[in-house]
């Protein structure tokens, strides 16, 4: 927002600070000027001012100056108007307020036999400097009267007029042609300000063509309203149209403003001929005003002024008067309620303040956060680490050690994103008010995050991606959103061959199968396992590629899912590589205890390896073989490992060679021969078992 620094001064009589620290000064305050340009002499400086979307009320050149009064305890210019006494009318000009829950205040004031003529003056020359358009002394008046004091107004042609005016909704379908030349269909939610006929303007938005000001205008009804902000803001947005009249009535206008742009716009305009005919016609709702300018006091207590903010930098803390002068310059009014309370009066133009702790941030800001001296806050106990943090720990260890890396993604997704990986199709979260259509929906899942992440990478040459994410992703539609964390794996590119140190191969859907089973071997589970379902069945995810995917379980409940990227998905993304995702569920893998590790004396005995050689089915998993082995309670048996699995066409089509190696030791003793033995007849015993056929006769061991 641009700012004229000689119109601040127009409200700061006797004001003798330089502009720069003026600049200097507000942006310490939370008005930030991110640029001061000299305007050579006699017409000050220009400042580029960036002002959070809370501050509404600094969004004008009269709140800017009620900033720097309060800075430096300056007196600020009272707005005053005195126009020209009316013309009694006949009768007073009609308004009506159908939508009393959008529209809280309406005034409208009729001018007669005006002028209308270029502007010239104090307004042609602010305008210069703020290189603003003009177009004729009626609508500049309302566009210099927002920037003035920051309230939108709007002239209507009076004679386009048909009847009195009426603030209601839009009929469904409602055509209304605007001041930009362009027609828009309405639908009901839309507020309008209208006559007995038509739609005049879209309210709080823009003016309609048909009633705007032409040369040939010869007599005026001036319109300053209050609308609602959710209202506005819905409008806008729904017909890409973005205002300064809009930019502040969706932030939350001044409810008691109205009647004074009023009697700025009016004066403005009769500068140049006319006259007034009848009183002010003001219509306001009791209901909106209660919540908006007559809000009641907040309690304030000097004891949590000193509790909060502390000391300033000269070790003394903020007294009651320094307190009570910065929220009256602000406009408050603080009265006198118990010994060391106030009770605060908030001023109609400051909807941003609801709380006592609003209040002190307000003496904080005005006194200056660089003036308060540096202390630590207090504590008592200690820190209590979350029930799940050393599990989160554990994931985090064991992939970064297997070279993936952190990353966080935006917690928003577009509807496609959204229905194409949720679990269920009605569980998607819709925001109600969305920065854009691209990110209108909380995200069902972390895997469009991952994916965003991975295509921009790919997009800028990085082909070697290892990346998880661990965050919050939400369910259950928009009536009772639900919170769950979950894990995401993403990986393309190359990986190292495990027996070939500096050889490389492709990333496959083993390598990120690899990894979630070392991840799993952190918990304590009974059983593990890999599965899948046929394509038709529809039980795995859409975004898996068909026959090169597979469902996680743990203990008999589906912990996730993972493999490769469906290929439409790769193809609507344009990646050029294979992408292998999985994303897994923390809340049931949080169900699980963490292996807690456990110290043990080295033996002092020497270890016995023997090494068993099998023939067994294709059918026969290493998992079976494990299990069938861990079963047999030897507590000797210290490790259990396939050295070999090969392929020999000496051994029948359908089966595979496998060298497992058994490694026995005990604790208190040297193994004898007859236990070794044994032991080898129960392996022997379990692997036949399993339809395994020896290589070799048991004696040869």
């Amino acid at each position: 927002m641009k700012i004229l620094s000689v119109w601040l001064r127009s409200y700061l009589p006797g004001f003798q600070v330089a502009d720069q620290q003026l600049a200097d000064d507000l942006t310490l305050r939370g008005i930030a000027v991110e640029g001061v340009f000299d305007l050579g002499p006699g017409n000050g400086s220009l400042f580029e001012t960036d002002i959070t979307t809370n501050r509404v009320d600094a969004m004008n050149h009269y709140g800017i100056a009620r900033e720097a009064a309060a800075i430096y305890d300056l007196p600020l210019t009272t707005l005053e108007v005195a126009l020209p006494a009316a013309v009694p009318a006949k009768t007073p000009f009609p308004v009506r307020i159908e939508a009393k829950d959008l529209c809280g205040r309406f005034t409208a004031r009729v001018l007669r036999d005006v002028k209308i003529v270029p502007s010239t003056g104090e307004i042609a020359q602010r305008f210069a400097l703020l290189e603003q358009k003009l177009i004729s002394n009626a609508v500049d008046a309302t566009n210099f009267v927002t920037m003035a004091i920051g309230h939108p107004t709007h002239a209507f042609d009076l004679d386009k007029l048909e009847g009195g005016i009426i603030v209601r909704r839009a009929h469904a379908g409602e055509k209304l042609r605007l001041l930009d030349g362009t027609e828009r269909t309405l639908v009901a939610d839309d507020l309008v300000v209208a006559d007995e006929k038509k739609a005049l303007a879209l309210a709080g938005v823009m003016g309609g063509w048909d009633t705007m000001i032409t040369s040939e205008t010869k007599n005026i009804l001036v319109e300053a309203a209050w609308f609602d902000p959710g209202t506005v803001r819905r409008s806008s947005r729904r017909h890409g149209l973005h205002t300064d009249a809009s930019h502040r009535f969706e932030r939350g206008a001044d409810f008691d403003a109205p009647p004074l742009a009023s009697a700025l716009v009016s004066n403005l305009i009769l500068a140049a001929g006319g006259w007034i005919e009848g009183d002010l016609i003001d219509v306001a709702v009791p209901e909106v005003a209660a919540r908006t300018a007559q809000r009641p006091a907040i309690s304030l207590h000097m004891g949590e002024i000193t509790r909060i903010l502390g000391k300033t930098a000269d070790n003394q803390p903020i007294d009651a008067p320094t307190a009570e002068r910065y929220l009256t310059a602000l406009g408050a009014e603080v009265k006198k309620s118990a010994a060391a309370s106030y009770a605060v009066t908030l001023p109609s133009w400051r909807l941003d303040l609801e709380h006592e702790i609003d209040l002190i941030e307000e003496i904080a800001r005005l006194h200056g956060y660089n003036r308060f001296a540096n202390t630590l806050p207090s504590f008592t106990g200690s820190v209590i680490q979350l029930p799940w943090a050393g599990k989160e720990s554990h994931i985090r260890r064991t992939l970064r050690a297997s070279g993936y890396t952190e990353a966080i993604s935006s917690t928003f997704c577009s509807a496609t994103d959204a229905a194409t990986f949720a679990s269920q199709p009605n569980s998607i979260v819709q925001l109600g008010n969305p920065l854009s259509e691209e990110v209108g929906f909380l995200r069902p899942s972390l895997l469009p995050g991952m994916l965003s992440m991975l295509t921009y990478n790919l997009n800028r040459e990085v082909d070697d991606l290892r990346l998880f994410e661990m965050g919050t992703i939400f369910t259950g539609g928009s009536e009772r959103v639900q919170e769950k964390p979950s894990l995401v794996i993403g990986a393309t590119g190359t990986a190292i061959a495990p027996h070939a140190l500096g050889s490389q191969r492709e990333y496959s859907f083993y390598d990120l199968k690899g990894i979630i089973e070392e991840l799993l071997a952190g918990f304590v589970t009974k059983s593990i396992y890999v599965d899948a379902f046929h394509a038709s069945s529809g039980l795995m995810p859409p975004w898996l590629h068909s026959g090169r995917a597979a469902r996680l379980v743990a203990d008999g409940e589906t912990i996730g899912f993972f493999g490769e990227l469906a290929p439409r998905e790769s193809q609507s993304r344009k990646l050029r590589q294979t992408i292998f995702l999985g994303e897994f569920s923390l809340v049931r893998l949080f169900q699980h205890a963490l292996h807690q590790p456990t110290a043990r004396e080295l033996s002092r005995f020497p270890a016995v390896v023997r090494d068993f050689s099998f023939t067994f089915p294709d059918a026969v998993r290493w998992q079976q073989i494990a299990e069938t082995l861990a079963s047999l309670g030897i507590p000797e048996m210290r490790s259990t490992e396939p050295r070999e699995i090969f392929r020999d066409k000496k051994e029948p089509s359908g089966s595979y060679a496998l060298l497992l190696r058994v490694v026995f030791q005990a604790q208190d003793r040297t193994l004898r021969l007859e236990e070794l033995q044994d032991w080898a007849h129960r392996i022997f015993a379990a692997l036949m078992g399993l339809g395994g056929h020896p290589r070799f006769p048991l004696e040869l061991l």
